[in-house]
């Protein structure tokens, strides 16, 4: 189902998550303080705006109450992003992520409400360690505890030149197909069931982490 998500902070992780949100055919409201980061991100998201996100009228004016989710990317600023999470969830965002710099961060953060708390670097960590050990996985993202979003290079003959519902990833594995990455690099965002799978394909699926395993180990047999 398609939801609406805004991203406050327009950094390294912040900007990650927007390309990637848009890529999966999602809409994005971006901001930022510095005019030149949305500038850079004006034609990337559905909406890129220049505003103060510490300013609670400027997040009123912008109608963040109205967004299923809510990521809170600001960098190095801790006050700032605890002073935030904080005003969007009193506003009532149902979903709201936060980042955080250190333990002690993460854990104000959940003391003040964020849904979920990631740490950049312990999660990319996580990332790396799954493609150090398989070479179907070529992207892993944790979205709690029990789900991931993987991105797996289809690499089994027994899977080319089938259609998704002949695969039927979600009755076999618990899986989700949300876009098909063509080896041309064209992208295919909520694929139908008529969509067939090729050979070089990359499946961007979501699901239980020990389901993307299972298909993992499947692409080898």
């Amino acid at each position: 189902m398609r939801q609406n998500y805004a991203i406050i902070g327009l950094g390294r992780f912040g900007g990650s998550i927007c390309r990637t949100l848009v890529e999966s055919g999602q809409e994005v409201l971006a901001i930022d303080s510095s005019e030149d980061r949305v500038n850079e991100y004006m034609n990337i998201a559905t909406h890129a705006v220049v505003g103060n996100a510490q300013d609670e009228m400027t997040l009123r004016s912008l109608g963040i109450r109205n967004f299923d989710h809510v990521i809170v990317a600001i960098g190095e600023d801790i006050q700032a992003s605890i002073l935030v999470t904080l005003m969007v969830k009193e506003m009532g965002v149902p979903n709201v992520v936060a980042k955080a710099q250190n333990e002690y961060h993460a854990r104000v953060l959940e003391k003040i409400g964020a849904d979920r708390v990631v740490h950049p670097e312990r999660d990319m960590g996580v990332r790396i360690a799954h493609n150090l050990v398989s070479k179907n996985i070529l992207d892993f993202v944790e979205l709690s505890d029990e789900f991931s979003l993987a991105e797996i290079r289809v690499a089994n003959p027994r899977f080319f030149n089938k259609s998704l519902l002949e695969l039927n990833f979600r009755q076999k594995f618990g899986l989700t197909v949300v876009a098909i990455r063509r080896g041309d690099g064209k992208v295919v965002v909520s694929p139908a069931a008529s969509e067939i799978v090729r050979e070089n394909d990359n499946l961007l699926v979501i699901g239980s982490t020990d389901e993307v395993d299972l298909l993992d180990e499947k692409l080898n047999d």
